[in-house]
């Protein structure tokens, strides 16, 4: 099958990531030489979708969720990989992680980092090529609509949006919140001592959030509604 591809759009980019997840031997590597095989171009379009979806990602409900796989907190750096975890893990995992955060305790390993390059090969693959910036490769008016066109494809969760504390996560993420934690863990969490902001509430960003996006409400079993 990874011979019939020739272009990269966003439906070949992730038949590539399950290609290269399913490869035998290193997965960057076989997508990384997949990318070389097909090209400058391609490997820049390849690059410019996942930078998209990255960014696309960029939502504070992940970034709870990144801080419940990591065990409460989560930097800058620490939640720009996950979020290229996040692609690594393919279309399926990732569009049900942007329609409700608390769909990763589904995932077998959560913590399983071993997918985090995928994302960043079409990079690699432009440089060794052509030994330039893949960023001037396609121009911001592209870059632009290829947004656009992948924004419309995801469905955003309830609540996403959200700056959410610590003592909102087990309400918010209640399945993804008992597979990380023991029943002992949740306990200690969930003390007063432990009830803190996880954003600093004087943050502009975080002023703006909260007051134009509620709060994701669960169902019965965890389920948004």
């Amino acid at each position: 099958m990874s011979g019939s591809i020739t272009e990269v759009n966003k439906e070949t980019f992730w038949a590539l990531i399950v290609q290269a997840k399913e490869s035998l031997g290193d997965p960057a590597k076989w997508l990384k030489e997949r990318l070389m095989a097909l090209g400058p171009d391609q490997a820049a379009m390849f690059s410019a979708i996942a930078g998209a979806y990255r960014g696309l990602a960029h939502e504070y409900g992940l970034w709870t969720a990144a801080s419940v796989i990591d065990e409460r907190y989560c930097s800058n750096e620490g939640f720009d990989e996950f979020k290229l975890w996040l692609v690594g893990q393919g279309k399926q995992v990732y569009m049900a992680a942007l329609a409700d955060p608390d769909s990763l305790a589904d995932v077998p390993d959560c913590r399983d980092a071993r997918f985090v390059s995928l994302p960043n090969m079409g990079r690699t693959a432009y440089e060794e090529l052509k030994g330039g910036d893949v960023s001037r490769a396609v121009g911001d008016y592209e870059h632009a609509v290829l947004f656009e066109e992948l924004r419309r494809d995801i469905v955003y969760g309830e609540g996403i949006g959200y700056p959410y504390d610590w003592a909102d996560v087990p309400a918010y993420l209640p399945r993804l919140y008992a597979k990380c934690y023991t029943e002992e863990q949740r306990r200690r969490c969930t003390s007063a001592a432990l009830r803190v902001n996880t954003w600093n509430p004087e943050n502009a960003y975080i002023k703006a959030a909260r007051k134009v996006v509620r709060k994701g409400k669960k169902g019965k079993g965890g389920e948004a509604r």
